[in-house]
């Protein structure tokens, strides 16, 4: 079973490493130079080749490629030059020095994702520090509704198969899946925050913290969680309820059911007893890949509602150009695709032993 995981997190690792190295030379051959949209309308020779030396954009593309690469690693090597891009500054890279050699300084570090360009100096990971658990926050809360009533409304389904009730619930899970987040965060936004304004007290927009009428101090606001999370959770809702449904009328045709029911047990019994961990497997695995990718779809519902969480982020460094937002975003967003995958493993071997083979 070691050996096994130790396969995956190779796997994961050498995915990770992919990763960055698609979106560095993606964004690094697009129009445009990084010291210039830093330094904006303030542009002067002399400051502009200060800017490319402090970042290390006078270097050749591939040199450039093993600063990033030197960046996130944990364990990284920095030149003891000052002038150097590289030079272990505290300020920049909070590293632990292990020991020196031949003027280098071997550290261990936090991955250092560099600086917004458009946040005068501000580092990415105090920008995703302050996004990241809002967007957590609204998938955790969207995939929590959609396993909650869409496991029901699965269960329900099966147990009424072919029936008005089941055919019923099959519309509105395809409806679901149908409907694009956006045209359901606009028309939710619309109907619930607007038009309903008056019976429902929900905004059209708005994230978790707010200032107060006074401006003075930032408050949790529940209620704005309440549209963004139930739009974010539709289409998963509707996946879960399909596959629940399937899996549930798979597993109510194996021998071990009917041998349940001839001994006389209830229907409950017999799926909270029997037949639901069996059927769990198939909602698991959808499950764990919509709460990732959740985080990355939810920019067009975090767009529209206004919250403040890496999508929005995401949309308004794609409008700034600011690349080391759109580039370590991107990176996170892939990191949690792996950990969740990893997780997803060890819940499987929980649910069904025959994994650990």
């Amino acid at each position: 079973m070691l050996a096994y995981f130790l396969n995956k997190l190779t796997y994961a690792l050498l995915t990770l490493f992919g990763v960055v190295t698609v979106i560095f030379f993606l964004f690094n051959v697009l129009p445009g130079d990084p010291a210039q949209m830093m330094m904006g309308q303030n542009e002067d020779s002399e400051q502009l080749a200060l800017v490319k030396k402090k970042y290390g954009f006078d270097k050749p593309m591939g040199t450039q490629y093993l600063y990033y690469l030197n960046d996130l690693s944990p364990l990284s090597f920095h030149s003891q030059n000052k002038d150097d891009y590289s030079f272990r500054s505290d300020g920049k890279y909070n590293a632990f020095l292990l020991f020196p050699i031949a003027g280098v300084d071997v550290v261990v570090k936090f991955p250092y994702l560099r600086e917004s360009f458009t946040k005068q100096g501000k580092k990415v990971t105090q920008v995703l520090s302050e996004t990241l658990p809002n967007t957590f926050v609204l998938a955790l809360t969207a995939i929590t509704i959609a396993i909650i009533i869409g496991l029901f409304l699965g269960i329900i389904s099966a147990l009424f198969k072919d029936r008005w009730l089941d055919k019923s619930i099959q519309v509105l899970s395809t409806l679901g899946m149908s409907v694009p987040s956006f045209f359901s965060a606009i028309l939710f936004a619309w109907l619930f925050g607007f038009v309903l304004h008056r019976y429902t007290n929900l905004e059209m927009t708005g994230s978790l913290y707010e200032l107060d009428d006074f401006g003075e101090a930032m408050h949790i606001r529940w209620k704005n969680l309440i549209l963004p999370s139930i739009v974010l959770g539709i289409r998963p809702l509707a996946v879960v309820v399909q596959l629940m449904r399937n899996s549930l009328l798979e597993v109510f045709s194996q021998d071990y059911i009917r041998t349940a029911r001839s001994k006389g047990l209830s229907e409950f019994q017999i799926i909270k007893n029997h037949a639901l961990k069996n059927a769990l497997n198939p909602v698991i695995t959808a499950i764990s890949g919509w709460f990732a990718s959740m985080l990355a779809g939810a920019v067009f519902v975090e767009y529209i509602f206004g919250w403040n969480g890496i999508g929005k982020e995401i949309v308004n460094a794609l409008n700034t150009l600011d690349l080391p937002v759109i580039m370590g975003s991107v990176l996170v967003i892939a990191l949690v695709f792996v950990m969740i995958n990893i997780l997803v493993d060890l819940v499987y071997a929980w649910l069904d032993p025959k994994v650990k083979l």
